[in-house]
């Protein structure tokens, strides 16, 4: 692949990074969006939550610890998602673009999931209208390390972000498996992280000729 050429796909193509606060995902999210950008594909990058009023409303509320239930905060992010889904998503998977987004549903199954609520259930949930990503970076650190890492954001969203707490939602994000998941080690160099992860991509792309010639 050659920087000159405009890169063009046969499909649209979803990439997702996910991981615990403070795990380095949404650093690795932007390197590989630079790197694709320059390699001349049509990229773009979306996060959860989204900008619609339910994801402002999950950030609202993420302020104040308590200040909602398990079951309000899963109802906020499946209709936040079906939004993100509709009005992001599918319109430029449809354009052949490639899609970066920074969590999805797993980080629902593992946060809420860490809750109390049924795992099943909530999986069950978004696959009735999510889109299937082709792949799935997971971002692994201990949450003590990750919580350090983001000491300052620390004091302003408090509500994902007890230690006891966020070891559950790790080792449920280690538990995703499948030909579609990576799982990387957090604490690694951003730059061996980030050639890990664009190796992956590269290969992926030329194993299932997705790059129109």
């Amino acid at each position: 692949i050659t920087p000159s050429m405009r890169m063009k796909l046969r499909k649209g193509i979803l990439v997702v990074f996910e991981g615990i606060d403070g795990s380095g995902k949404s650093t690795q999210a932007h390197l590989l969006l630079e790197w694709l950008q320059k390699k001349g594909f049509d990229v773009v990058y979306f996060r959860e939550p989204s900008a619609s009023r339910w994801g402002r409303m999950i950030k609202k509320k993420a302020l104040l610890a308590d200040s909602i239930s398990p079951e309000e905060e899963l109802d906020l992010f499946v209709k936040d998602r079906r939004a993100n889904v509709r009005k992001n998503l599918k319109p430029a998977l449809n354009k052949k673009k490639f899609v970066i987004l920074d969590r999805y549903y797993y980080s629902t199954i593992a946060y809420q999931g860490a809750k109390g609520i049924d795992k099943g259930l909530i999986k069950r949930m978004n696959e009735e209208f999510v889109v299937q990503p082709d792949m799935v970076f997971v971002l692994d650190i201990d949450p003590e390390k990750g919580l350090a890492r983001i000491e300052n954001r620390r004091r302003k969203y408090k509500l994902f972000e007890q230690e006891d707490y966020l070891m559950k939602v790790k080792e449920i994000f280690k538990s995703f498996k499948g030909k579609k998941f990576m799982h990387l080690d957090g604490l690694k160099a951003k730059d061996k992280i980030s050639e890990g992860i664009k190796k992956a991509v590269l290969s992926y792309l030329k194993k299932g000729q997705f790059i129109v010639s």
